[in-house]
């Protein structure tokens, strides 16, 4: 089966992404002060998202709409993990969380705010934005600056 290739990213099934383009979780648009190093095979190290220069207390927000799927403490960090429609999900950290399992959000929907505290971030707060398509069991890892709105989608088909 063919698939296609966003950005160099990770493959997905063609139709995967039709029409979604995500905006900014961090308002104005943040400095990225770690880029996505996706790991080969998906168990090893790597970076599995990007992080973002914020400030501690700054508003989070979904990078589209959404329903939140977990909101809370996870391995001893404040995360907010949501559920896009076509199977894309994005996940914030360290967010400490407004909204609740089971909402819908959009783009103006606040999640919460930037905790202080990322480990290797040097601005006052990082954001670690993460996006991943397919179902978590077999999930792929994308870049998500790849998604945003203002990136040009350059597909190009792979060889099976």
């Amino acid at each position: 089966m063919a698939t296609l290739g966003v950005l160099g990213a990770v493959p997905v099934a063609p139709g995967a992404a039709d029409g979604l383009r995500l905006t900014w979780p961090l308002r104005p648009a943040p400095a990225v002060t770690r880029g996505f190093d996706a790991p080969r095979p998906d168990w090893r190290r790597g970076h599995r998202g990007v992080d973002l220069a914020g400030r501690p207390g700054q508003p989070v927000y979904p990078a589209g709409p959404a329903t939140v799927l977990f909101a809370g403490r996870l391995a001893g960090r404040a995360v907010v993990s949501l559920a896009h429609p076509g199977g894309l999900h994005t996940s914030y950290e360290p967010v400490v969380a407004a909204v609740r399992v089971g909402q819908a959000v959009d783009a103006s929907t606040p999640l919460g705010v930037l905790a202080a505290g990322h480990p290797g971030c040097a601005a006052a707060a990082c954001l670690h934005w993460g996006a991943m398509w397919g179902p978590s069991a077999r999930a792929d890892y994308l870049d998500p600056l790849g998604l945003l709105a203002g990136t040009p989608i350059r597909l190009k088909p792979l060889r099976s």
